[in-house]
């Protein structure tokens, strides 16, 4: 990685390196999850929703890492696809939960295993004492943040 004139090396700053990585991972995700007919936010609404059955649509979207307008146009997808069921009107307030059907639970199974099979490339030259470490410091960097 060349230096910018400010002798600045890009490659040594962290927050590039992430950023990196997360386009990198972003890229190989969306490959191998066209295979499975879902983009990287479906499968990340389709596993939150496996996790925690009835999120809100702003739940889902804090999760997915969208907005709630992308999140409604994404739930709409995921429901005409049949993968996700909403009823007709919100039992309390004005929210919607959001959960699997059985054909979402079949498509997320199948998915899955492909993504475990990125994230073991990711994380392969890491033994589980680093693994555990990097994720320590992620997300102290997160709280650092994010203010907490």
């Amino acid at each position: 990685m060349r230096q910018e004139s400010d002798g600045m090396d890009l490659g040594r700053l962290v927050g590039y390196q992430l950023k990196r990585v997360q386009a990198a991972l972003r890229s190989t995700m969306d490959a191998a999850l066209r295979r499975h007919d879902l983009t990287t936010p479906q499968y990340a609404c389709l596993e939150l929703l496996d996790q925690r059955p009835g999120l809100s649509n702003a739940e889902l979207a804090r999760g997915a890492f969208v907005t709630r307008q992308s999140m409604n146009v994404l739930l709409r997808n995921l429901e005409d696809a049949g993968l996700v069921e909403r009823p007709a009107s919100a039992p309390q307030g004005r929210a919607l939960p959001t959960t699997l059907t059985a054909e979402g639970r079949a498509r997320l199974g199948a998915a899955r295993g492909d993504v475990l099979e990125i994230e073991r490339r990711m994380t392969a030259h890491l033994d589980a004492e680093q693994a555990e470490l990097l994720l320590g410091h992620l997300e102290r960097m997160t709280r650092a943040l994010e203010g907490r």
